[in-house]
């Protein structure tokens, strides 16, 4: 019995040490995930911004009437 506090010890260390590895895992992770995170909106921001750009330098679209109706034959 007189092991007993120093094997409770041990598996408390281990305990610490286990649960110190998890978080920087996780710290890291979170730090990756961030960074992906604001590249997917830089790149989302820029998409967006083509996108409108594109908008804008598109014609205007033809009015309707004799020049979009099919030939009589259709």
């Amino acid at each position: 019995m007189s092991d007993r506090p120093d094997t409770d010890a041990d598996a408390d260390a281990e305990r610490w040490l286990d649960l110190d590895v998890k978080l920087a895992y996780q710290e890291r992770l979170i730090h990756e995930l961030d960074t992906l995170i604001r590249e997917f909106a830089a790149r989302l921001d820029k998409a967006e911004r083509e996108l409108a750009a594109l908008k804008q330098a598109m014609p205007a679209p033809l009015p309707l009437g004799a020049i979009n109706e099919p030939p009589p034959h259709y």
